[in-house]
């Protein structure tokens, strides 16, 4: 794009980052490489108040981010060099990527709100309010036919009553991420209702119950999607003895084609994605069935690409690009 454009990442620390498989990473050496200028802060660093302007004349609140400006390269010991801390009014930028890691607890639905303020004068990728709406383990609800049967609950007589009927589950936090406290839990499992108790001590949140898949032996497959439309897939196997096949816990990574029962599910959610303006996402496929729909901060870039030999960065940066010309026409 001529002149390059203004992108903030919100995200987390940069010094937290793998940069052999950070997709947020891969979206900013893409960015760079176009030209786009980057400026780096977290959410602790936001801050809304009164006071704005649009150019169209309107009024409205603020709001601000301490940042800096970066520089990013693919140098394990010295993959970024921050510029001094600057204020940045967001409503100046042209592009902020909303790339921090769930749990997508309340300062989470916080930070949406804060950013609809700018949005979509600054178009934040994805969309607040799309992001807000669709929690990676609620919108796929919306989708019964494609998903395993599956229960989110309080109530722990409901769940003992679904092991009772399907035997084999898995219970996992409603607004976990990475397969922390993911638990299957066998018809003859004797601890569901200390991992139950557990559970309500420390949250009001309900909990995911689902079916347990015996096809994610074979793995659990992340596809993604950009503006809707499946562009590519990693499968994702579990570590012996693990029935988690996240990668943050020891899954290894395969590469993996589309079935036409992946392209049935991506044809079936493609376009509530596009229309809630969810741009980048990542859907999650054990055999037949889908179990999740991520749009917070999808992972996976960077893994496609080794195996597959495609710049989805490009691709994604191509669909905002897009997005933001739209826009201003």
């Amino acid at each position: 794009m001529a002149g390059g454009l203004r992108v903030a990442v919100q995200m987390d620390p940069m010094d937290s980052i793998n940069i052999a498989g950070d997709s947020s990473f891969a979206l900013m050496l893409e960015a760079q490489a176009r030209g786009h200028a980057l400026w780096h802060y977290e959410v602790r660093h936001m801050a809304l108040r009164e006071g704005g302007q649009w150019q169209d004349g309107s009024t409205g609140a603020r709001l601000l981010a301490r940042a800096h400006p970066v520089s990013v390269r693919r140098i394990d010991a010295a993959y970024y060099t921050f510029g001094p801390t600057e204020i940045l009014d967001l409503a100046t930028m042209d592009v902020v990527l909303m790339r921090q890691d769930p749990p997508f607890d309340m300062a989470y639905i916080t930070a949406t709100h804060m950013l609809e303020h700018i949005h979509p004068h600054t178009l934040v990728v994805n969309d607040p309010a799309g992001v807000r709406n669709a929690p990676e383990k609620i919108l796929v609800t919306h989708f019964p036919d494609l998903m395993p049967p599956t229960l989110v609950t309080w109530d722990v007589e409901a769940i003992r009553a679904f092991r009772a009927e399907h035997r084999d589950i898995v219970v996992k936090p409603l607004y976990g991420n990475g397969g922390a406290g993911v638990f299957r839990v066998k018809e003859d499992d004797e601890n569901l209702g200390s991992l139950l108790e557990m559970f309500f001590s420390r949250s009001r949140e309900p909990l995911m119950v689902q079916r347990y898949e015996a096809a994610v032996r074979q793995g659990d497959k992340r596809i993604i999607l950009i503006d809707g439309e499946p562009v590519g897939a990693i499968n994702r196997v579990p570590a012996a003895g693990e029935s988690r096949s996240n990668m943050h816990v020891g899954g290894r990574p395969e590469a993996a084609g589309l079935t036409a029962r992946d392209r049935e599910i991506c044809a079936a959610i493609g376009p509530v994605l596009k229309e809630r303006g969810l741009i980048f996402a990542g859907i999650d496929v054990i055999g037949n069935w889908l179990t999740e729909i991520n749009v917070t901060s999808p992972t996976g870039l960077q893994e496609i690409g080794r195996f597959d030999g495609v710049n989805l960065a490009a691709r994604i940066w191509d669909a905002i690009e897009s997005r933001k010309a739209a826009l201003a026409a």
